[in-house]
């Protein structure tokens, strides 16, 4: 029992890191699109992560399969719509005129 409760945090703290790194992603990148792609994929991996290791830790705490199987559910439907979802927002961007940051245009319009 311990050792279910040792994996489930183990996934817990793996989705924390990624939410972490993908909030540095978040302040740090230049533009739009680099910080759609780091939120993106950074808080996809974090929340399957996060929901994976809530069921673990449901199921060997409280015994209770069918909660943790809908939040399986979720996390396989996060899994599919945050992706989905960042490429939308970018797509919307493209279309409305953002572009995309270069080494060029930064240095012509001095920007850091």
């Amino acid at each position: 029992m311990e050792i279910i409760k040792a994996i489930s945090v183990v996934f817990i703290l793996a989705g924390c890191f990624f939410f972490f790194t993908s909030t540095i992603g978040l302040l740090r990148f230049p533009d739009l699109y680099a910080r759609m792609h780091a939120t993106g994929k950074g808080d996809t991996l974090a929340v399957l992560l996060l929901l994976v290791g809530f069921a673990i830790y449901h199921v060997a705490h409280h015994g209770a399969i069918l909660d943790s199987i809908r939040l399986l559910v979720v996390a396989v439907f996060m899994f599919l719509a945050s992706p989905t979802a960042c490429h939308a927002i970018c797509r919307a961007a493209f279309r409305c005129g953002v572009k995309p940051w270069t080494r060029e245009r930064s240095a012509r319009e001095g920007i850091k």
